[in-house]
């Protein structure tokens, strides 16, 4: 499933790298702790977070991730997504909570590793 696929279906906003909405999702990962995404999370797979904060850009630009998904209704800070178009990452949000967005992921057939 693509990123752009994954906006289609769930009820998510584009924040920023509308360009890179093609890339491929190879798995998911949920956690509010930047050093436990940065030495778990693998390569491809998209995020579920509720902070907004430029430094996760800074993380999941390091991780390789396909997108970055802000659950909550959080709104990220300005930095971040200055910081999130600039680098070509994808920030998304939305009004679903971390664990309504992680079911439905997995639902949708988005495993963890």
């Amino acid at each position: 499933m693509t990123v752009q696929e994954l906006v289609n279906t769930l009820p998510l906003k584009v924040v920023s790298g509308q360009a890179s909405l093609g890339k491929e999702i190879s798995g998911g990962y949920a956690s509010d702790l930047l050093s436990n995404v940065m030495g778990q999370a693998r390569a491809g797979n998209i995020w579920v977070t509720m902070q907004g904060h430029q430094n996760i850009v800074a993380v999941a630009s390091l991780a390789g991730l396909s997108a970055v998904i802000i659950a909550g209704s959080v709104e990220p800070e300005k930095d971040a997504v200055r910081k999130a178009g600039t680098e070509e990452i994808v920030v998304l949000t939305t009004s679903l909570t971390s664990f309504e967005v992680v079911g439905r992921l997995y639902q949708l057939g988005i495993k963890g590793e």
